[in-house]
Formats: structure tokens, sequence, C-alpha cells
């Protein structure tokens, strides 16, 4: 037999998914349906990361100054707490600035408030690198003359990193089995059409063609079948997750969500992936039975 090109077994893919156009749509429909559910239950473990994260990422403590403490007491604490070990960085917020900023937030019920009546005092948001230190961080700090109280969210921030690992874990594991399934459903759905087909491929090796002459039209139809199943999940949940944050953004404003666009590759090479490596397994072994001797 004579040897064909890559381009004989490409056009004699694009044929058969022609002549086979229901069952190839079919192929399309299905594998597009399972790459929405995985990508769209992927955005969503994403974005509670995303949410964990930023509530655990509470590697601070605030030091409160006394409230009658003057601009050199203030000053003198500052530089103290800067000579302290596993210091990383130190914020110095005045009474007023915070007084401020609860009118502005709250003006009904701050907003006779004038700064002689002022009841706050300033304070220093100190973050740490170790956390195994924290407890003797805060100890030194609260030794300090003119530091009236600290207060350390270690305890909080820990409790808030168990949560996140406990939900991602499950949440992997569900991902994992939710993939699982999917690839089950479009390996059958790609049965079908192979099987519809079957007296084509009896044929081709009656006449003496090899498995792999048979086999490349087949693997490039799962490509295709993916590349056209990724494309299109890519942009469905690109324009769909767009809309969703643009809706929800406005409403729940203490949800952060991420931007598609920092994700934007990953999702589309995952889909890409995805849709051409189930195609071309799904062909594959859908083909096997009917390569047997």
């Amino acid at each position: 037999m004579k040897r064909y090109n890559v381009f004989y077994f490409i056009f004699e893919a694009l044929k058969g998914m022609k002549r086979n156009g229901v069952m190839a749509f079919a192929s399309i429909a299905v594998l597009l349906s399972c790459l929405l559910v995985i990508g769209g239950f992927s955005l969503i473990v994403v974005n509670i990361n995303l949410n964990l994260e930023q509530l655990g990422n509470l590697n601070e403590m605030v030091a409160f100054c006394e409230s009658d403490a003057d601009d050199a007491t203030v000053e003198r604490i500052k530089n103290a707490i800067n000579a302290l070990d596993n210091v990383d960085g130190l914020i110095h917020a005045t009474k007023e600035e915070q007084l401020k900023k609860l009118q502005d937030e709250n003006p009904t019920l701050y907003g006779d408030i004038t700064e002689e009546e002022n009841p706050l005092s300033d304070s220093f948001t100190v973050t740490y690198e170790d956390n195994s230190k924290v407890p003797e961080l805060a100890y030194q700090i609260k030794q300090i003359e003119g530091v009236r109280k600290v207060r350390n969210n270690l305890e909080l921030a820990n409790k808030i990193e168990g949560l996140k690992n406990g939900i991602m874990l499950g949440f992997v594991w569900f991902l994992a089995i939710l993939f699982v399934v999917s690839v089950f459903i479009i390996i059958n759905t790609i049965k079908l059409s192979v099987f519809s087909r079957r007296k084509e491929i009896s044929i081709m090796r009656y006449i003496g063609a090899t498995n792999w002459f048979i086999t490349l039209p087949f693997i490039f139809e799962g490509i295709f079948i993916g590349l056209a199943s990724g494309i299109g999940s890519f942009f469905i949940l690109k324009f769909g997750y767009s809309a969703i944050v643009s809706g929800a953004a406005s409403d729940i404003q203490m949800i952060s969500f991420m931007n598609f666009s920092e994700i934007s590759t990953t999702v589309l090479l995952g889909a890409l992936g995805i849709g051409i490596v189930t195609g071309v397994l799904g062909g594959l072994i859908s083909l096997g039975k009917y390569l047997k001797d």
C-alpha cells in the first residue's frame, strides 16, 4: 500500500465527520458539556481558594498606644517595635486617621465626634515572618512602655488555614471524580460513533489496510472534536463567568472574584488538553475491538 502524508488522514477525518455529522455533533456536544461542568467547578474552587487565602492572610498583630500618648511617645514605641526580631513591617495609624475612617464609613453614628472627643488611640499594625515566634513577639511589644493592648490574629489565621486545606482537599477529590465520570461519558459517546461505522472499518481491514491506516483518521477526528469542544467551552466559560462576576460583584461586595484574564491561559490550555486527550483516547479505546484479528 502506498504511503500517505498527514494531510490525507486529516482530510479523511474531516470527511468521516461530515458523513457522520449527527454522531460527530453529539460527541462535541457531550464533551463540551463535560468541559463546561469541569471548568465551571474549577472556577468555583479557584474563587473559594482566593477568598479563603485572603481570610487566612492574617500574619499581623495590632499594638494600641495609650490614648493620651503624645507624638514623642508614639515615635519611641515605633522605634522600639522596629528594633524587635521577627518584625517584617510596621504601619502607623493615627487616632485622627482612624476616626476619619469611621466617620466616612458611618457618618450617622460617628459624624458628631470631634477631635477633642476622639476616644481612639494611635496604633501600629505589625506584620511578622515566623508564626512560631508570635507569642514571644506579642509579649515583647506588650512590655513596651506606652503600649496599652496587643491584638493577635494567629489563632484565627491557623483555624482558617486548616479550614482552607480541608475544603480544598474535598474539592480536589470531587473534581477528580467529576473528570473520570466525564471521560467515561465521552468515551461511550464516541463508541457509538465508531459502532455506526463498523462496516466501513471491516471493509478497510478486508482490503488489507493496516491498523494505523484505519486508526489515524479516528485519532484526528478525536483531535478535532477536542479542539471544537475546548474552544467552545472556553468562550462560554469566559463570557458566562464575566457576566456572573459583573452582576455579583456589585451585590456581594464582601466576596472577591478572580479576574478571568489572570487564569484565561490556564483555562484555555486545560480545556484544549482535556478535550483533545479525551477525544483521542475515546477513539482509540472504541476502535480496539474492531482492530483485533
